[in-house]
């Protein structure tokens, strides 16, 4: 796990030095290899997406912020023991969806335990709580907000993912939702505006004609 830490670590650096000349190359062989029609198409698809998975990323990690802020926060009222350390692990492991707070708070469960073993009882009530808050009503939002996905799209688009895909389903499940989305609509409102204007219904009731061509 450690070798393969430090090998993607090691590519991501490489990647990112070589953005610009890598994203050049690319362009050109699929210019080569696609139609002009294609290759714009594609290029407006990858533009897509790239969108959509650098908001959630973003969203993720704000969202991520808020939880360890709330947790030392509130920890610290509390006073649970080691709570800096323990809002640093809940925040951290809040980035992954739905397993976050688990993996977060059973080795703080643990630390805490080994201090003070009443207060594991406040602590577990307590990220219970802040995660249920967290979950059901301000990542929803957050996420919402920076994909165009409403909270409920969220919800569905993480349970559907994971249903299908496991944990990389939960993990990839909005963006890939987002970018379905923001596609989707595009191609329905295009299709509106080749269609021209609806027709307004007349007053005593609706109108069963046929639209003007």
């Amino acid at each position: 796990v450690l070798k393969d830490l430090v090998v993607g670590i090691v590519l991501s650096v490489y990647f990112l030095l070589q953005k610009e000349k890598l994203i050049a190359q690319g362009k050109r062989f699929l210019r080569a290899l696609l139609p002009d029609k294609g290759y714009s198409k594609f290029i407006h698809i990858a533009k897509q997406t790239d969108d959509s998975f650098g908001g959630y990323i973003v969203a993720t990690a704000f969202d991520s912020l808020l939880v360890g802020i709330e947790c030392f926060i509130i920890f610290g009222i509390f006073g649970i023991p080691y709570y800096p350390l323990v809002s640093l692990i809940v925040g951290v492991t809040n980035f992954i969806p739905f397993f976050g707070p688990f993996l977060g708070a059973i080795p703080s469960a643990f630390i805490i335990f080994i201090a003070d073993p009443i207060s594991v009882v406040w602590f577990i009530i307590l990220v219970v709580i802040i995660q249920q808050i967290d979950g059901n009503f301000i990542a929803p939002r957050i996420l919402g907000g920076a994909t165009g996905l409403s909270g409920l799209g969220v919800l569905l688009a993480i349970v559907v993912g994971g249903g299908l895909f496991g944990f990389a389903g939960m993990l990839l499940g909005v963006p890939l939702m987002a970018s379905v989305y923001k596609l989707v609509r595009e191609d329905i409102r295009a299709r509106q505006e080749k269609k021209g204007p609806v027709a307004a219904p007349l007053q005593d009731g609706p109108d069963l004609s046929d639209p003007p061509q």
